[in-house]
Formats: structure tokens, sequence, C-alpha cells
């Protein structure tokens, strides 16, 4: 669908708030401009660190293994014009093993997206 004819529909539903869940796609300036920060999305890292084009899914959690970092984030934020950049509304960390895999590390994310997402829109609605 044309990012025109979406913000048209998003207009004339009386949408306030976009909520992505780890949307991949580069959002188009004028619906970041006419969302600005009312459009939210999750990230399976912390940001910055581990932010930007092609940061996403198991490129992230291969990445933290590779640093070998002791925990892993979440990062609910704002979206604007560039990747992963727009204003982080929260963070939430759980502990890794030197046993943790790229999947393991997955499944640790999955379950701080699965309890704290819900919450943090929620407070924004």
């Amino acid at each position: 669908m044309d990012a025109g004819i979406l913000l048209e529909k998003l207009r004339a539903e009386t949408i306030d708030w976009v909520i992505l869940a780890g949307f991949l796609l580069k959002i188009p300036d004028h619906l970041t401009q006419a969302y600005s920060d009312k459009m939210v999305n999750i990230h399976p890292a912390l940001l910055p660190k581990y932010g930007g084009k092609g940061m996403y899914g198991s490129f992230v959690h291969e990445a933290v293994k590779a640093a070998g970092d002791t925990e892993t984030d979440i990062t609910i934020h704002l979206v604007n014009e560039h990747y992963d950049e727009g204003r982080i509304i929260f963070q939430a960390s759980t502990p890794l093993t030197a046993d943790d895999t790229p999947d393991t590390i997955a499944e640790k994310v999955h379950a701080l997206e699965h309890r704290y997402f819900p919450e943090v829109v929620a407070s924004l609605l």
C-alpha cells in the first residue's frame, strides 16, 4: 500500500498511535512526521549499541554473543526518520551465561518483550 494512502486511512480512522512490534522496514518520513512522538517500536537489544540498518533478529543476537556481553536487553523507542534512533522510552535486561547461544539469547529477549511491551504500550495510551 502506498504510504500516502496509508496516512489517509490512518487519519480517516482517527488513529492516535501507531504501535509496531519489531517492524523492519524504514517508515517514510511523512508518516514519522505525522505521528511524531506517537509511533513506537521494540528492538531486541540495547540501543544505540546494537541498532541501525541490518541489526535485527538473529543478527542482533549473534552480535551480542560475539561481543561477550553478560546481559541482553530490549529497547522500546519512538520511531523517527532514522533506524533505531528515536527517543528511548524503556529498556530492560536479563543476564546471559557463557553457554548462551544466539537461539537462547532470542528466547530470553522474547520473554522480556512479552513481559514489558504490553505494559509500556498501555502506559503510553
